[in-house]
């Protein structure tokens, strides 16, 4: 999809909907775009409660030709650092080509009676490209019970730079529909990119 203003608008409109630092969050990710065209967006708004506070957070996806681009915005409150509030937003580029993995997963009520089309209950996207692995290392053992020899370790490495979860009850059929839109749109690209 080439970029147009009603994609741009669209983006623009979804960051004010969420309520959350809208300037501050448009000028980053406009920055971070740059002229490129838009093919895909998502906007996720997160509301957390930390002990006695509330906790703002939002992420932004964009999907261009070339790149995908995460922006991350997160309030703090005053602290050491700073007499009053403020907000930290950061965003990261990735070259299409360098995405290794994007799993969806999605939790479906009544898989009996499931008809195709029908939105999931809610949607976890994570996409990996090599920044963050986590690393689950657990002792390594033979099948000898009474063995007492040190076999090392045994673990798996598993990519994990982006999750993200919507679901209905909290974020809404629409923002779950745009999810999977997101995630197919990021599939077909890497595809691409692959040839």
């Amino acid at each position: 999809m080439a970029k147009t203003s009603t994609t741009t608008q669209g983006l623009r409109a979804a960051i004010e909907r969420s309520g959350y630092y809208p300037a501050l969050v448009a000028e980053a990710v406009e920055a971070a775009v740059g002229g490129e065209p838009i093919r895909s967006y998502l906007v996720h708004q997160e509301t957390t409660f930390d002990q006695n506070e509330v906790r703002r957070h939002v992420t932004v996806l964009v999907l261009t030709d070339h790149r995908f681009i995460v922006s991350h915005t997160d309030e703090q409150a005053a602290d050491s650092t700073s007499p009053t509030p403020y907000a930290t937003t950061s965003t990261e580029s990735v070259k299409i080509g360098r995405i290794s993995s994007i799993v969806v997963s999605r939790v479906v009520a009544n898989p009996e009676s499931y008809k195709p089309g029908t939105l999931p209950r809610e949607v976890v996207l994570t996409i990996g490209w090599g920044a963050v692995s986590r690393i689950d290392l657990e002792p390594a053992a033979c099948g000898d019970p009474n063995c007492e020899a040190d076999h090392g370790y045994t673990g798996n490495s598993t990519a994990d730079d982006l999750s993200l979860r919507v679901s209905e009850a909290g974020d809404g059929p629409e923002t779950v529909r745009q999810a999977l839109d997101f995630a197919q749109a990021l599939s077909e690209a890497t595809a691409d990119s692959a040839r």
